[in-house]
């Protein structure tokens, strides 16, 4: 139903989302209306697809990210620290913002320079984004997303928005007890979304989930 839900605001966008059934949480879609996603995509932001912004990266699809949230909402509580790997034009940080509230965190790391920097600015164009950006409620940082950013570890929630390439052992060791990492990871030809819980006894589950396209988890590139 995702090619049905495009709208001609963020308005409509999240309705037609809702509506379709890709956004299920009240909570995701309070979110989601705050965050005004022509604030994030250079073209086409209400279009419920993937969108170029530079530097060989996107902005997800808007069902991607509604999914994205679903997944982590349980460790989305308010106060809850969050990692955002590959925040790309800072769009999901925002939202995930939202969802742990002024007494949370959120932290977006990006491997290109110019990206952290987008975020940034895109984040400033509304009053909400500013003020969370001011009270540290959010940063951005850069970084190898692959390593994680054990500064701001343990987490509640870590999002990946690229594909690894593996199972970066690293991200699971920067999750608290309990936490969960939302991750999409390359095997061979296909890309799939795992699910890693790590539960209050340290202890490790993995779960295979759908199948995904999302641009590769890799080094800067050159220049």
């Amino acid at each position: 139903m995702a090619w049905r839900s495009s709208g001609s605001s963020n308005e409509t966008l999240i309705a037609n989302l809702a509506r379709n059934g890709l956004i299920e949480s009240d909570r995701v879609k309070e979110a989601m209306l705050q965050v005004d996603r022509a604030h994030y995509a250079p073209s086409s932001p209400y279009d419920d697809s993937p969108q170029p912004i530079g530097h060989s990266a996107t902005i997800s699809a808007p069902h991607m990210h509604a999914s994205a949230c679903t997944s982590l909402l349980p460790y989305l509580s308010p106060g809850a620290r969050v990692l955002d790997i590959g925040s790309g034009s800072g769009y999901l940080t925002a939202v995930l913002a939202h969802l742990v509230g002024p007494t949370g965190s959120v932290v977006g790391i990006d491997h290109i320079a110019p990206l952290v920097a987008l975020a940034t600015g895109n984040m400033r164009k509304s009053a909400t984004g500013r003020a969370m950006l001011d009270a540290g409620q959010v940063r951005f940082v850069l970084g190898d997303g692959r390593k994680g950013w054990s500064e701001g570890a343990p987490y509640d929630a870590i999002h990946v928005g690229a594909a690894a390439a593996e199972h970066h052992e690293e991200l699971t060791r920067q999750l608290k007890a309990p936490g969960r990492l939302f991750v999409p990871v390359k095997e061979g030809a296909v890309q799939h979304i795992w699910v890693v819980d790590r539960k209050a006894d340290g202890s490790v589950e993995r779960e295979k989930s759908f199948g995904v396209q999302y641009v590769p988890l890799t080094d800067a590139p050159p220049g």
